[in-house]
């Protein structure tokens, strides 16, 4: 018999969530990381995430986003940490720009409270942004930040308040079906158990490379500064959460300023990274990045940029359109695997670590997720016949 009901392999943002979500079923997990708790070498650190409804990814995702709304509201109560906080958020752009369109278009799709604000009425409402005269912006009051280590942290003390067995600085090596499950070595030993949840971020690549899908690291670059004049109009009361999409389809993301004077207010790009690897990612944050990242905000967001404070990197690991990869392993049935989340994936954590329990346990799970199929990503066989 495998001495374990199911190892969860990674326990960032959705290794924790589904350990969690296990062990609070009464399951007997073993979840293996390869760093300590809550660590900043990934994808889940810097302090806050985005969390919203009116998706423009697509409006598949919103569903998914009701029941992780639900769960966030659950954890904070349940660990008694500080996980979620509701700003109000704007989507700002072109009213023809993916951004703003997208948003309204799952918005309306869904039914979900929203105004459209012109120019003007945008920055009466939050003096901090100067959106030019064409430009529009989506208000959804339900957005705003969910703290990622808090949120590791909690899943992880609640996963193991449930019994589950957590073990940090063990990566791993290898993992193999077994007759009665899986077989997963790491640099500390060999463990067994009856299913595999596998959630990797930016070592995707080298954990499911038999996965048949092509995943790219992308190199990102967090930025705080201290808000000229001083955070007093960049606090969370006053200023919302942002995505705001330039006219050659630029995205910049930001925050208030959550943590008081001393942390300033975080901005960053939306994509257009550096392909990397996670084991030899650039982690210095040079002059010409802090540059650029200030020039893109000083017309939108004037006083934002008043001095630099710091910058931390991260990783998105990347599918090729962009929509996660949950799913079973299609070559193995006691495996289940949760990667590619290519940089906004973290807001829906604790439904993943739900969907990732119902998979493994059950081999099925009521939430929709056929969008995230691997099928969709894997190179198209050979055509057969003769030439």
């Amino acid at each position: 018999m495998p001495a374990h009901d199911v190892i969860v392999v990674g326990l960032g943002g959705m290794g924790s969530a589904a350990a969690c979500h296990l062990a609070a079923r009464g399951h007997r997990v073993l979840g293996l990381e390869r760093f300590g708790p809550a660590h900043d070498l990934g994808s889940s650190h810097g302090g806050s995430r985005i969390i919203r409804q009116s998706y423009f990814e697509d409006p598949s995702y919103v569903p998914l986003l009701l029941r992780a709304y639900e769960l966030w509201e659950g954890l904070a109560r349940d660990s008694g940490r500080d996980v979620i906080t509701l700003t109000g958020g704007v989507m700002v752009g072109l009213p023809e720009s993916r951004t703003v369109d997208g948003s309204r278009r799952s918005a309306v799709q869904w039914g979900l409270d929203h105004e459209m604000l012109d120019a003007a009425e945008l920055h009466r409402r939050f003096p901090t942004l100067t959106p030019a005269p064409d430009e529009v912006a989506l208000f959804e009051a339900k957005a705003g930040f969910v703290r990622p280590e808090q949120s590791v942290t909690a899943h992880l003390e609640l996963a193991a308040r449930h019994g589950a067995d957590l073990r940090y600085e063990e990566p791993v090596l290898r993992w193999e079906p077994t007759p009665g499950g899986v077989r997963v070595t790491t640099a500390k030993g060999t463990h067994t158990a009856g299913h595999l949840v596998i959630c990797p971020g930016a070592w995707a690549p080298e954990l499911l490379a038999d996965l048949g899908v092509p995943f790219v690291v992308e190199r990102q670059v967090q930025y705080w500064f201290a808000p000229a004049g001083g955070v007093a109009p960049f606090t969370p009361d006053r200023h919302p959460i942002y995505i705001w999409e330039d006219a050659e389809g630029t995205q910049i993301y930001g925050f208030p300023a959550i943590d008081g004077d001393d942390g300033g207010a975080k901005v960053a790009f939306f994509r257009g990274g550096e392909p990397c690897d996670p084991a030899t990612i650039d982690r210095t944050v040079h002059d010409h990045e802090v540059r650029r990242m200030a020039a893109q905000t000083a017309p939108r967001l004037p006083d934002l940029a008043g001095r630099f404070l710091q910058a931390k990197t991260c990783m998105y690991t990347n599918t090729a359109d962009e929509h996660f990869v949950i799913a079973g392993h299609p070559g193995h049935g006691s495996v289940t695997v949760a990667c590619g989340f290519s940089g906004h994936g973290f807001k829906f954590a604790t439904v993943v670590g739900e969907i990732l329990a119902d998979l493994a346990t059950a081999g099925s799970t009521r939430h929709p997720i056929g969008l995230f199929d691997p099928s969709r990503l894997a190179p198209a066989a050979p055509a057969s016949g003769q030439g």
